[in-house]
């Protein structure tokens, strides 16, 4: 007998000019609202709009930040604040990729 193993996956759709609201975030990274004011609040996510969590908007990639930083967490064993650094220091070097890549093809 051939047993058959099936992998069911789920994922979102991001458009790059999608703009989210703290409580979409949260339903999308499943997680409650505390615990992403407290990414923000190490600096990993910021809002690219307003000023109370109300009118918080975030960008469709901070799904993808969030998602490293809880891996980082979860994988590694990494706290918050070192999970900042970590991608702060990932943010570094796609940057100056980036401007190798240019200077390359200038």
């Amino acid at each position: 007998m051939n047993a058959k193993s099936v992998t069911i996956l789920s994922g979102h759709i991001l458009e790059e000019t999608a703009k989210l609201s703290l409580a979409e975030l949260c339903q999308s990274c499943q997680l409650p609202a505390e615990a992403m004011i407290e990414l923000i609040d190490y600096g990993i996510i910021s809002p690219c709009q307003g000023n109370t969590t109300k009118q918080w908007r975030f960008h469709s990639n901070t799904l993808i930040r969030v998602d490293k930083a809880l891996r980082l967490r979860r994988d590694l064993g990494v706290n918050l604040s070192g999970a900042a650094l970590v991608l702060e220091l990932l943010d570094e070097v796609n940057e100056l990729r980036a401007a190798l890549c240019q200077t390359k093809f200038s």
